[in-house]
């Protein structure tokens, strides 16, 4: 029901062309498209409607009720139940701690400024959260008749890492989306999309094929167009609310602080959050004042390494179809500001008065509290257990260490202090040692593949190569290490080289279903070979089917696969005994419970199928042809 990616960009290609030439005729289009997904529901919903009055007439003047009658009234009822209630759209309510304007009053005069000039509509709800950023959520509280409830979300990490007239810019463009008629347009296309969803999860838990079967062909034309219509309409939002945002604030500000988030945010998540997590090597207990110490950290200048690397990282970006926000470059662009990397460090200079400081006034402090102790409350057990395990971790790496001097460790003991050196000591500690397995093996794939990680990571594109070297060890890794370089290949805008990468980790997916559905059924005309499995674990598995009564033989051999042969596939057949008087239902659980059981209790070393024989007398024939495939047969029965 969805194009693939190829022909996803290409489509949103060709429509944010048509956007930008002609932004109010797109959303007439958009606005239509919308319309004729209400238009299809609502006619389904009145055939269903008429059909079920004329069944409901039909029953009331007839002699004697029909089945089909019946039927047909069951699925008129079941649709038309499915279709009113995926029409009634609900979301949950955003959370956070809920402000008031007695507490914060410098912070509801902004948002009453801001919303003023815009001519946005008044907020219901107000909500700080932990989070590093700011949204509007607006929640419909009749459906698709409306009645909005709007919530200002405002995250504490945020107005810590940002001076006031920055924060004044954020807001300026969260309440961007809702100055005007944007916020109702945009939100009606959002609930738009969400109905489709509900409506498809509905039929599809209901169990009806046929109901499921009516709105099929028009989905598999519609979704794909309204899915893409609707994410260029969101990407012209974004950049609709930064032109609110400068005409409000200035360019200077909301440049400013784009840059800043893009950096701050990626300081708080590697360096801030991981200084913090690293103390659980010699502390049992989580730190009581997280968000204090947050506050420190985002006043000062961050280190100038640091920031430029962060900076670049933003900056070289590119905007890709995987998120309806553009890049941090274009955003920049769209209103005529250049970057420079150089320039903008200055940006990081320490902040005399934060956003918190300026708008939470004398509650700042109680708010630290509250999240540092919301913060320790829920990653206190689990801080807990990481430390005993940590413990046991700094054990075995000394030891590694001290051994490491005497004498070579063996490239398993150099693989496990490699990983753990990368958990207690972090990426930087561990290149040298990654480098040294792959000097003695240069196609080590868990050590090319972190490697490999870890480079691009840095921005270094030779983590390419050692990516490459490990997905052609390990076939579990060529998905994964497909998309980890189709990422950064994209980030530094070389599409052409991503989209190789892309075609062989699709490529892959296609050969992985292929090899699934292969090892899922059992056909006339599969090979089998000699299983070759050790005669202990033989012995294992005859004790094993010696506790089942019913069987009286069982076959095991190795299914000949075209897809993954060096996976082995092993056919596990058993044929067994029954009464006379069984019945079949009872026959057939009775099937299905062996099956079930030797599933769960199997020891072999791979994956195995297993079924009944009995109904099968020429698969039988065959997998004796197969030598040593007998593997069991119950004593008196020949």
């Amino acid at each position: 029901m969805a194009f693939n990616q190829e022909r996803f960009d290409r489509l949103i290609q060709k429509l944010e062309v048509f956007a930008n030439k002609q932004p109010h005729l797109y959303k007439l289009h958009v606005a239509f498209l919308a319309t004729l997904g209400y238009a299809y529901i609502f006619l389904v919903l009145a055939v269903t409607l008429a059909l079920l009055a004329r069944i409901i007439f039909g029953i009331l003047n007839a002699q004697s009720i029909s089945k089909l009658s019946l039927t047909g009234l069951l699925f008129c009822v079941t649709l038309a139940f499915v279709l009113v209630r995926s029409l009634w759209v609900s979301f949950p309510p955003p959370t956070g701690l809920p402000l008031q304007s007695k507490d914060v009053p410098n912070l509801y005069c902004l948002i009453n400024e801001i919303s003023s000039k815009l001519k946005a509509p008044r907020f219901h709800h107000i909500l700080l959260t932990n989070d590093f950023n700011a949204a509007v959520v607006q929640i419909p509280r009749l459906g698709l008749l409306g009645w909005q409830q709007n919530y200002l979300i405002v995250g504490l990490p945020l107005m810590l890492a940002l001076p006031p007239e920055q924060f004044r810019a954020v807001l300026a463009h969260e309440l961007g989306h809702l100055s005007g008629n944007h916020s109702r347009f945009s939100g009606w296309i959002y609930r738009q999309r969400e109905t489709w969803y509900r409506i498809l999860k509905g039929l599809q838990q209901s169990g009806h094929d046929l109901s499921l079967l009516i709105f099929q062909l028009f989905l598999i034309w519609y979704i794909p167009f309204f899915n893409a219509y609707s994410f260029v309409l969101a990407r012209m939002d974004e950049y609709e609310a930064d032109r609110c945002a400068v005409d409000l604030t200035g360019e200077q500000n909301i440049a400013k602080a784009l840059i800043s988030f893009q950096v701050k945010s990626r300081f708080l998540e590697r360096y801030f959050w991981s200084s913090i997590y690293k103390q659980i090597q010699t502390e049992i207990e989580p730190p009581k004042m997280t968000y204090m110490d947050m506050r420190e950290a985002l006043s000062q200048r961050l280190n100038q390494e640091i920031t430029n690397i962060y900076l670049s990282e933003a900056l070289s970006k590119k905007t890709n179809n995987a998120d309806t926000h553009p890049c941090l470059t274009d955003r920049l662009k769209a209103f005529g500001y250049i970057a420079d990397t150089q320039q903008e460090l200055a940006i990081f200079a320490p902040i005399e008065i934060s956003a918190a400081q300026e708008f939470l006034g004398d509650k700042l402090e109680s708010f630290i509290d509250y999240f540092s102790q919301k913060w320790r409350e829920k990653i206190a057990t689990p801080w807990r257990q990481k430390y005993a395990e940590v413990q046991k971790s700094i054990a075995t790496l000394k030891d590694l260490s001290h051994k490491s001097q005497k004498q070579q460790l063996t490239l398993e003991e150099a693989s496990q202090q490699a990983f753990l050196t990368l958990e207690l000591e972090g990426e930087e500690a561990v290149i040298p040692l990654l480098q040294e397995i792959i000097h003695r093996d240069a196609y080590h794939a868990s050590a090319n593949y972190l490697l490999g990680q870890i480079l691009l990571k840095k921005q270094d594109a030779t983590g390419i190569k050692y990516i490459d070297k490990a997905i052609d060890q390990d076939s579990s890794i060529v998905i994964g290490g497909c998309q980890i370089i189709c990422d950064f290949l994209k980030n530094q805008g070389k599409n052409k080289e991503a989209k190789s990468y892309q075609e062989r980790a699709e490529n892959y997916h296609k050969l992985i279903l292929k090899g699934q559905k292969e090892r899922s059924i059992l056909k006339k005309n599969d090979k089998f070979d000699p299983h070759n499995i050790s005669e202990i674990e033989v012995n294992k598995l005859r004790q094993q089917l010696s506790h089942y009564p019913q069987i009286i033989t069982a076959y095991l051999v190795k299914k000949n696969l075209q897809y993954f042969p060096e996976k082995p596939l092993y056919v596990l057949a058993v044929k067994r005994g029954f009464s006379f008087w069984e019945g079949s239902r009872i026959y057939e659980t009775d099937n299905s419970k062996i099956v079930q059981g030797l599933l769960k209790e199997n020891e072999l070393p791979d994956n195995v199928f297993i079924f009944i024989l009995n109904s099968n007398l020429s698969m039988e024939k065959k997998l004796k042809r197969i030598s040593n495939s007998m593997i069991y047969q119950k004593k008196g029965k020949k």
